[in-house]
């Protein structure tokens, strides 16, 4: 009877974990004072023309009662993001992520005023 036995190396466990997670981002969602902000609406845009637009919206979440919107099975690339609550938005800072990392949970944080 053979035996197969199994070395699994660093690279194969990040090839593997790199498989099982997508490409992810968790937005919070903050007001001028820092306090979190539930019911915003994330907006998702992948080129500047579609964001200036606003056509093409490739995702789009509202925060839950912690001020958090999780998009899933993203690019890896950076994205114009346009965050809105009432007559509040982040116009002026923060419109546009850096590239995601492939196959991380990637964070950020937008104030809106």
């Amino acid at each position: 009877m053979k035996k197969f036995v199994y070395i699994l190396t660093a690279a194969s466990l990040l090839l593997l974990a790199f498989q099982i997670i997508k490409t992810q981002l968790v937005v919070t969602v903050v007001n001028e004072l820092g306090n979190k902000e539930a019911g915003a609406t994330v907006q998702l845009f992948e080129t500047e023309e579609d964001y200036k637009k606003e056509t093409n919206v490739a995702a789009e979440a509202v925060t839950d009662a912690k001020g958090i919107a999780r998009f899933k099975d993203l690019k890896a690339i950076s994205y114009y993001i346009i965050v809105r609550k009432e007559d509040r938005d982040n116009a002026g800072g923060g419109e546009k992520t850096s590239k995601l990392e492939g196959g991380r949970i990637n964070k950020i944080t937008v104030v809106i005023q």
